[in-house]
């Protein structure tokens, strides 16, 4: 099969890419993201959504895409074919930067030689491999599906083949996760010497599974102080070990930053395609129906299966102040005041203020950061300064 390639372009307009594939083999305990263990109606979904490409291609018109992200689910369940159809439809309808950034999700149990061999042989460049735990105790409690054993030799069979640009997930706070255990972990990734890390405390989303053994006492309730040291450990740990802090929950090395999330959270549109996917142009945002049934039918009589929201003035500051607070580039007067006007920048500086003074959030050239103190109150300070 001949290989799709993106479509080389000098264009300064940039976007991001984001395709939802909602299989997976089995659902984990804690997810909340919408997926099914089902394979009923596969081929009929890929199709819709190489349907909706085409459907959604002005969304962005004048875009130049910098990153296609396949999410999930587990997308690394996609055979060969079935990917390389997506992404022919992509690059047949889309143009991409000479550098685009194409990551793939994918599980440990997936990523035998096999597999690593054809996403060798695709245009992914990023694999971003879910990890979650090299603890058996902490697999089996989240109901991962694989093995620390698969997660160990999915990084380093993956690196043998060639991948540099790889991203691991790792989740701390789980109530069999010891402090000793979380340390393991974040050293064990370290030697790996994988670039870029990304850790999310366990969080006990309403309606999962997760919830319903918790409330049944079948499995431990999270708790807060524990995540709170957990997320401290990995502050200094991963900041000690080279890795840069740059968003709430994800480490890097120098050079190795997740453009496609890092676009995201300095406001950069994106097209979601799938069911549930979310998009977003600067002025509106949309998200896809959660239902595959009425996705795929609504995609077969051209219709995007969506539901939308234009944004107003407030709606677009809070988001700014949401995403961007979160990284280490935190908000700017400058761009507040262009975007949203004298009085919300009166608001902002007077509701920041508070949190210099205590050294929550810290101000340099007119520009503010969370410090190590305020990332662990990050949810509660940026609330505070919504308008």
């Amino acid at each position: 099969m001949e290989l799709s390639q993106p479509i080389i372009t000098t264009e300064s307009h940039a976007g991001g890419l984001y395709i939802h594939i909602p299989f997976c083999k089995q659902k984990c305990d804690y997810c909340n993201f919408y997926s099914t263990p089902s394979s009923k109606s596969r081929k009929e979904l890929i199709s819709a959504i190489a349907k909706e490409l085409i459907l959604q291609k002005s969304f962005l018109e004048t875009t130049i895409f910098q990153t296609l992200y396949f999410g999930g689910g587990t997308p690394s369940i996609l055979t060969f074919e079935e990917l390389m159809f997506i992404m022919d439809t992509v690059f047949q309808h889309y143009n991409f930067s000479s550098n685009a950034e194409i990551t793939i999700e994918a599980n440990p149990d997936d990523l035998n030689n096999a597999k690593i061999r054809e996403l060798k042989n695709s245009p992914v460049n990023r694999l971003s491999i879910g990890i979650q735990s090299f603890s058996e105790k902490d697999l089996k409690y989240l109901n991962r599906i694989h093995s620390a054993r698969q997660s160990e030799f999915s990084i380093k069979a993956s690196q043998d083949a060639g991948f540099e640009n790889i991203s691991i997930d790792l989740i701390y706070g789980i109530p069999t996760l010891s402090e000793e255990q979380w340390n393991q972990n974040m050293l064990h990734a370290v030697s790996f010497m994988v670039p870029h890390i990304s850790a999310y405390s366990l969080t006990v989303e309403p309606h999962t599974t997760l919830e319903v053994l918790i409330n049944k006492g079948k499995k431990q309730n999270t708790d807060e102080s524990s995540q709170a040291k957990h997320f401290e450990m990995a502050m200094d740990t991963l900041e000690r070990e080279g890795y840069i802090h740059y968003e709430i929950s994800n480490f890097c090395k120098e050079g190795f930053y997740s453009k496609h999330n890092s676009n995201y959270w300095k406001g950069v549109p994106y097209l979601g395609i799938g069911p549930s996917a979310h998009s977003f142009n600067g002025d509106s945002r949309q998200w896809n129906t959660k239902n595959i049934q009425q996705y795929i039918s609504s995609v077969e009589k051209k219709i995007v299966p969506c539901e939308k929201e234009n944004l107003d003035t407030s709606t677009q500051y809070n988001e700014y102040v949401l995403t961007h607070l979160r990284t280490k580039w935190g908000c700017e007067e400058t761009y507040i005041k262009l975007n949203f006007g004298d009085d919300f920048l009166k608001h902002f500086i007077k509701s920041a203020s508070k949190y210099i003074s205590s050294e929550i959030i810290e101000e340099k050239n007119k520009i503010y950061t969370l410090t190590h103190k305020g990332k662990l109150l990050a949810d509660a300070v940026t609330a505070d300064l919504f308008f």
